[in-house]
């Protein structure tokens, strides 16, 4: 039985809903899914399918949320607040430990501080609350010398960036986010999800790869002590896994700024809309120059905790050299482990938003994010 699309593109945008039709009908039988996308300003794609789910469903978006947590650090380097090229010891002076004094702001949110983790890991109590996954990194010694090489902070890159914020601000990032950001502009994206929105909350389910892609899975083993079983906390006697960490009340509560945040896809792409564009009468949260500044590459080539090519700007993943090379250049967003991607292309005036309830194979940004990018990107350019 074929599902059915629901929602509204606008005139020159037809060819995105039998895109994202093609796809469903593909799909498993419970697919459940959103997919949303402004340009200049203007919500242009909004669709759903999904027996169970509807516009307003949330769902955890895993490190989509880090998109959220440095647009926070974004306006308060504009602001003055922040500058990317003073010392982390500047905002934070416990830091210094075990060798990571030099460190700047700007080193921090391109990955390359070297402490993606603990070698004796975190409690999954600790991975709800950045104040005490800050708090036990600033003693920890890097894997490798600050500054020198890049790797991705999976699950604590919002805890190191927003103890800089709260010891700036004297606020939380969370704090921050929602009185300058989310709450303004009505979006759907929770950095700490309110207990009355929780009936909307859609459980994240797990993958189901296929056998070919089982096979896949099992042919990559990761080693207990390797740096990415370190970065996603794998190396202790019970890790869980990331369906259980979204999973849980105290994660959506807290909201952790890596990974913890839920959205609906309108407040993915209207987060991203609000960065770049005339949104909800107000102006851009971005000037141009911090557009240019929050896209620009800090670090490419090869991450040692992904082992393979990436690329990042300041603290956003570089989305063009990433995941959709035919964006304009300065693309920036972030994807999330279960599926989700969230993004903005300033030079088309394109931010898009995409959720899935069931984590995609093989996690990271799902497959099919790059035929819908595709179609929006190629509208958007022409009406």
């Amino acid at each position: 039985m074929t599902q059915e699309i629901h929602g509204t593109v606008a005139d020159g945008f037809e060819a995105v809903r039998e895109e994202f039709a093609a796809f469903v009908a593909c799909e498993r039988p419970d697919y459940e899914g959103q997919l949303s996308a402004y340009v200049h300003g203007r919500r242009v794609v909004d669709l759903w399918a999904g027996e169970g789910g509807g516009p307003d469903s949330l769902y955890g978006v895993f490190s989509s949320t880090k998109g959220a947590a440095h647009l926070v650090v974004a306006l308060l380097v504009q602001e003055g607040t922040l500058e990317l090229d003073r010392k982390v010891t500047y905002y934070w002076p416990e830091f210094a430990a075990e060798g990571k004094g030099q460190l700047t702001l700007r080193d921090l949110l391109a990955h390359r501080a070297g402490v993606v983790g603990l070698d004796a890991g975190f409690t999954a109590q600790e991975l709800s609350d950045d104040r005490a996954v800050a708090e036990r990194l600033a003693d920890q010694k890097p894997f490798w010398r600050p500054g020198t090489a890049f790797g991705y902070h999976a699950l604590v890159i919002g805890a190191l960036t927003g103890e800089i914020v709260r010891r700036a601000t004297g606020r939380t990032l969370q704090e921050v986010y929602e009185e300058r950001i989310r709450a303004p502009y009505g979006l759907d994206f929770y950095l700490g999800l309110p207990e009355g929105l929780e009936p909307r909350y859609r459980s994240v389910q797990p993958m189901m790869p296929t056998a070919t892609q089982q096979a896949l899975l099992d042919a990559t083993p990761t080693g207990p002590h390797t740096l990415a079983a370190i970065a996603f906390n794998q190396q202790v006697p019970d890790p869980g896994d990331l369906v259980g960490y979204a999973n849980s009340r105290a994660v959506r509560a807290k909201g952790p700024a890596s990974a913890g945040g839920v959205a609906a896809a309108r407040g993915l792409a209207g987060m991203y809309a609000a960065a770049i564009s005339e949104a909800a009468d107000r102006p851009p949260l971005l000037k141009p120059d911090t557009i240019a500044d929050v896209g620009q590459i800090q670090s490419v080539g090869y991450d040692l905790v992904a082992r393979a090519h990436k690329s990042y700007g300041l603290g956003f993943q570089a989305t063009a050299d990433m995941w959709h090379p035919f964006l304009g250049a300065g693309s920036f967003g972030h994807s999330g482990a279960g599926g989700s991607q969230a993004f903005a292309d300033p030079r088309s005036g394109l931010a898009y938003g995409y959720t899935r309830r069931r984590m995609a194979f093989p996690g990271g940004a799902a497959p099919e994010n790059e035929r819908f990018v595709r179609a929006v990107h190629r509208a958007a350019l022409t009406v």
